[in-house]
């Protein structure tokens, strides 16, 4: 009687040998047969025949036998590859492993065999010699034919994903384990260790060196919480390196193509919970077949790139040899097909190719039709090699655009370095303009050398910035942020309007990228009890309006409100913040950055009217190595000493810049508001700055470690508590805690930005700005149409001043009479029809428009 539920299948030498276990027809017999079929395919018959057979006889006297795995590996003893297949032997408590090797006779040979107290349940590899390796309690326990001891490893993983050879480290198993932190380096400080930021390492452990092999040779530290299964492809010793070629399969479904330790290529899979993968020589490409748990394949190309070729369902398994004896190797996928008991009846043999066989199939009525298929194909094939064509020149033509694109850009950004350096800029040569030309477009530069009137802008703008205009240019990398910071002086601040930004440009010349770096902005103004209350940027604007606005107004509060407490009072310098992504710009491993400031410029005018110029004036370089990165040079340094925190002021600058800003009003009923102090001094461990001892940062461990609190009361029952943290995860985090300590009658309410008093105030400046800016623009427009009747009048001046009764006497004096009427009527209807310059009209639009929207942004802040 057949065990076909334990059926095992395994490909050697263009053959498939199907493992059965079977009881023998006696029924008083107390042994279980291993029966093996050798099965080769008919190319005549597009069939599978048995060539031969073989039995192995086991005694499973009140025993359970099972077969655990097969695969093909080398036998030490001759060098030969032959099938094995390791037996569990289970008896009550005691479990027994034996390993049988299968040789061309179709006799089993019994390798070795071993005792354990537990059942083989993970990691179970196979390997030369033979060997056996597994994990069991996070350990590595392997067997070998020569020892025939059970050995356990030194060192801990949490999975194995491949064992095999590699070349000078002989068989070597690759997992996973726990990562720990080096002696060196402080667990409570921001580390910049790769192994503490992904919490696990990818390793290699050479059984026969006891040598442990670091991951990066094989792949990022960041892929080794993914990955499940690994094939090494290939590996080589080039100068003493080891080179290593793999692909791995991750919990993310992708498969991952890696080379030397870099990422080389990623397919998405069609399917989720892949959990194997091993690679098909056929004879069009190098293909790797990927199973699922849920009993799909797929197969994937590696040409260009990777990319999913075909996929199937309900597949049994999927073996990898040349059945049909062509020279390359085949896919032999297996179905599962519950309406007939015999395991081959359901099967295709395939290279994506030319090589289709499947069951179920007249090939030989396929003939005839298998013509006019070859004729229609190459009829389609002509069709796509036409669109492929079309499709290339669209492509050309594409990357010929995208070349002329990045040189205006390119040029522009030199033309703007040179600009804020003050020097002068070398227009594009008439060559480079006839090319620009003949591509369609139009060129950007004039032909004459020496425009005289940007020059001369270029000029008054750089001659109106005083010469020191920074006291300070510093730079920081908070988590994956990179913090250029430029303290301004308070005479300089005060002359600019709220419009103020930094910009990053690079000073190298790379010709494939563009030089702007993308970052973002923030104004933050310090006092003397560090309130930092004023952060511009990041400010929540109502969902209807987008324009961005700074709605502190800046010199008016110090000019309105000269007698407000020390906690707003500046401390003379503002500080502007620019804030980038710091992983791209690690890939040049060396980068050198232009500051550039970015403001509006106030004029006074004698009329008391404001307007402004916008400028940009270079503030300083800074330089950029991952060198100095590793070293933690520019790292933000929050350390607690006593009861302190001795960050510098750039270092808290820095924190506030990558932050975001909520504050939550807390009122009590019927109890004070003091469990809040002790919530921050004891269960978030924070310590106050010395710098500014209103605020405290948080030194607990985890996700809340460098959050930034400052809490104050307005009376016993109501408070202010603003929360300075990295990410919405961490603010959740914080008010958990915050309402367990709280007592229940407590209310906390999240404000939108400031308390009442401050944005009442910022209101009133709004409108009154409002006021001023309606004022200037209709004085704008009384004034020239005053210019305009002025002009007018300018003929009629000599009329004026003649006697009307003396313009009556004559004929010509009551024509002169009549033309001075005609006059006075056209200028008295051109005074009521006044025009304006489009241009004119869409500036005064905006600057009203502006200060509209600050008023109404504030109301809605209030509201």
């Amino acid at each position: 009687m057949l065990l076909s539920e334990q059926d095992q299948f395994l490909s050697y030498n263009g053959e498939l040998l199907v493992f059965q276990l079977s009881k023998p027809e006696e029924a008083d017999d107390k042994t279980i047969n291993l029966c093996v079929r050798r099965m080769a395919f008919n190319r005549d018959t597009k069939l599978f025949v048995q060539k031969s057979s073989g039995v192995f006889s086991i005694e499973a006297t009140h025993s359970k036998i099972e077969m655990i795995c097969c695969s093909c590996t080398t036998d030490s003893r001759t060098g030969i590859i032959l099938p094995c297949i390791l037996m569990k032997k289970k008896k009550r408590n005691n479990v027994k492993y034996f390993l049988l090797l299968l040789h061309s006779t179709n006799q089993f040979e019994p390798s070795f065999y071993f005792r354990l107290d537990y059942e083989l349940k993970e990691d179970i590899r196979l390997f030369a010699g033979p060997s056996l390796l597994w994990r069991h309690a996070n350990k590595l326990f392997y067997i070998s034919s020569n020892t025939c001891v059970v050995q356990s490893a030194p060192v801990q993983l949490s999975s194995v994903v491949w064992a095999g050879e590699i070349v000078g480290e002989g068989t070597v198993v690759l997992g996973v384990r726990t990562a720990y932190l080096p002696e060196t380096e402080n667990p409570e400080g921001f580390s910049v260790s790769d192994r503490a930021i992904w919490g696990s390492e990818f390793f290699g452990y050479a059984i026969q060196t006891q040598k442990t092999l670091t991951g990066t040779c094989f792949m990022p530290h960041a892929y080794s919480r993914v990955v499940s299964s690994v094939y090494v492809c290939k590996s080589e010793r080039l100068k003493q390196q080891l080179r290593i070629s793999l692909v791995a399969i991750t919990h993310k479904n992708q498969l991952v193509w890696f080379q030397n330790g870099a990422l080389k290529g990623v397919c998405e899979l069609p399917y989720e919970k892949p959990y194997s993968v091993k690679p098909a020589l056929t004879s069009n490409d190098l293909l790797f077949v990927v199973s699922f748990a849920s009993g799909n394949s797929c197969v994937v190309q590696r040409r260009d790139s990777l990319q999913v070729a075909s996929k199937w369902q309900k597949v049994k398994c999927v073996l990898v040899d040349d059945f049909i004896s062509s020279g390359s190797e085949q896919l032999l996928l297996l179905f599962d097909d519950d309406s007939n008991a015999d395991v081959l009846s359901t099967f295709r043999i395939t290279d994506l190719g030319e090589v289709n066989y499947a069951s179920g199939i007249n090939y030989k009525h396929d003939v005839p039709a298998a013509e006019g298929l070859q004729e229609n194909g190459l009829l389609t094939v002509r069709a796509l090699e036409a669109r492929l064509q079309a499709g290339w020149t669209s492509v050309r033509e594409l990357q010929q655009h995208l070349g002329i694109q990045r040189r205006v850009i390119l040029e522009s950004c030199r033309a703007l370095i040179d600009l804020v350096e003050e020097r002068t800029h070398i227009l594009p040569n008439s060559k480079e303009n006839t090319f620009f030309c003949k591509e369609g477009l139009v060129s950007l530069w004039d032909d004459v050398e020496n425009p005289p009137d940007s020059l001369s802008k270029v000029t008054s703008l750089v001659s109106e910035v005083p010469e020191r205009f920074t006291e300070e240019l510093w730079q920081r990398v908070v988590d994956d942020s990179l913090v250029v910071g430029v303290k301004l002086t308070e005479s300089f601040y005060s002359s600019l309007s709220s419009d103020v930004s930094l910009s990053l440009v690079m000073d190298q010349d790379f010709s494939s990228i563009s030089p702007i770096i993308k970052c973002q902005s923030k104004i933050i103004k310090l006092n003397k009890a560090f309130s930092a209350l004023a952060i511009s940027s990041s400010q929540i604007e109502p969902p209807p309006k987008k324009m961005k606005l700074d709605l502190h107004s800046k010199n008016d509060l110090k000019k309105e409100f000269p007698m407000r407490s020390s906690r707003i009072q500046l401390d003379g310098a503002k500080t502007v913040t620019a804030v980038t992504s710091l992983s791209p710009l690690l890939a040049f491993h060396r980068v050198c950055c232009l500051v550039l400031l970015h403001a509006s410029k106030q004029n006074h005018q004698n009329d008391s009217s404001q307007q402004s110029k916008k400028i940009a004036v270079l503030c300083g370089k800074i330089l950029l190595s991952l060198e100095d990165i590793s070293n933690g040079r520019y790292s933000v340094k929050m350390l607690r000493e006593s009861s302190y925190c001795t960050g510098s002021m750039e270092d808290i600058l820095a924190v506030l810049a990558v932050s975001v800003r909520f504050s939550f009003q807390i009122v009590s009923c019927d109890c004070t508001l003091t469990p809040i102090s002790s919530w921050l001094l004891g269960e978030m461990e924070c310590t106050p700055f010395k710098e500014c001892q209103d605020n405290v940062f948080c030194h607990k461990a985890g996700n809340v470690h460098g959050t930034i609190f400052n809490w104050s009361l307005k009376n016993p029952f109501e408070g202010l508590l603003t929360i300075y943290c990295r990410n919405l995860t961490v603010l959740f985090q914080c008010l958990h805690s915050l309402t367990r300590a709280l007592p229940p009658s407590c209310s906390v309410k999240l404000l939108r930005s400031g308390t009442k008093g401050v944005l009442t105030e910022q209101l009133a400046l709004a409108l009154e700005k409002e006021m001023l800016t309606l004022k200037n623009s209709l004085f704008l427009k009384e004034t020239k149409a005053e210019n305009c009747l002025t002009w007018g009048n300018e003929s009629g001046k000599k009329i004026d001043n003649a006697p009307l009764d003396s313009l009556l006497d004559t004929e010509e004096g009551v024509q002169q009479f009549r033309k001075k009427l005609q006059n006075e009527r056209e200028e008295s209807v051109q005074s009521m029809n006044q025009t304006m310059n489009g241009a004119l009209y869409q500036k005064i639009a905006l600057k009203i428009a502006e200060a509209q929207l600050s008023s109404d942004m504030i109301v809605w802040r209030l509201a």
